[in-house]
């Protein structure tokens, strides 16, 4: 994914209210601008951090900078969630994700479950369709394994878990189900689950993976150019409940 025009560097003075936050550009001017993110966006949020921001084509939309790419201990990191899903059907239709080659369509959005859309329905003939469910993560802390973890989630998502369950019945009645993490940093050797941001999360995922429910990783190379899907990253599955309760 290459972004269509250069981004514009700053430094963050602020977030705020969630989706907002005021960036210090070069020229000495403040603009506020649209964070995709409803997470935490722990660790990626500090004041005085580089941020890199692209700005709408719309000239009459009400925010003209979006946050995108925030600099943290050396690394870029992507905070757009809105990026992971297309990035994902780009690097499944073009081969790059070897557990999910050889189908013949690539849907996205379609309607399954209850109140549900997965992010990626793959089809092809002769095989059971694969419902894939797409996880932005950013997050890793550096006094937390090493320092060499990518975790999810940053805070509490109880529709998080209820995606997860939902591909365990759909793994139940005979389809793949992947649950898919793409992490928008490159300075990370595998991922956990951040057990003590979101115990029932972790849980979740031990059940569905129980259930059958697949289990994919990969990295992302992250620059003010453009996102390019990196390397696969090994998942640890968390711990029982027992063992973090």
């Amino acid at each position: 994914m290459k972004f269509l025009s250069p981004l514009a560097e700053g430094v963050l003075l602020r977030r705020y209210k969630r989706f907002l936050a005021d960036v210090a550009l070069p020229d000495g001017s403040v603009v506020t601008a649209h964070v995709p993110n409803s997470g935490t966006m722990l660790g990626v949020d500090a004041p005085g951090l580089r941020v890199w921001l692209s700005r709408a084509a719309n000239p009459s939309r009400k925010l003209a900078y979006t946050l995108e790419m925030v600099e943290a201990e050396g690394c870029l990191v992507g905070v757009n969630t809105g990026h992971p899903n297309a990035l994902a059907a780009d690097a499944v239709a073009a081969g790059l994700i070897p557990e999910l080659a050889g189908y013949a369509s690539v849907r996205r959005e379609v309607r399954y479950g209850v109140n549900s859309r997965i992010d990626l329905l793959l089809e092809g003939p002769g095989r059971a369709p694969a419902y894939v469910e797409i996880k932005n993560v950013h997050m890793r802390r550096p006094h937390r394994f090493d320092g060499l973890a990518a975790e999810f989630p940053d805070c509490v998502t109880a529709r998080g878990a209820k995606h997860l369950r939902e591909l365990a019945e759909m793994a139940g009645a005979g389809a793949r189900a992947v649950m898919l993490y793409l992490v928008q940093r490159a300075d990370c050797t595998h991922l956990r689950m951040a057990e003590d941001i979101d115990p029932a999360y972790a849980t979740a995922l031990t059940q569905a993976m129980a259930a059958g429910v697949e289990a994919l990783c990969y990295s992302c190379t992250v620059t003010p150019e453009g996102i390019e899907l990196g390397r696969a990253l090994p998942v640890h599955q968390p711990p029982s409940a027992d063992e973090f309760q």
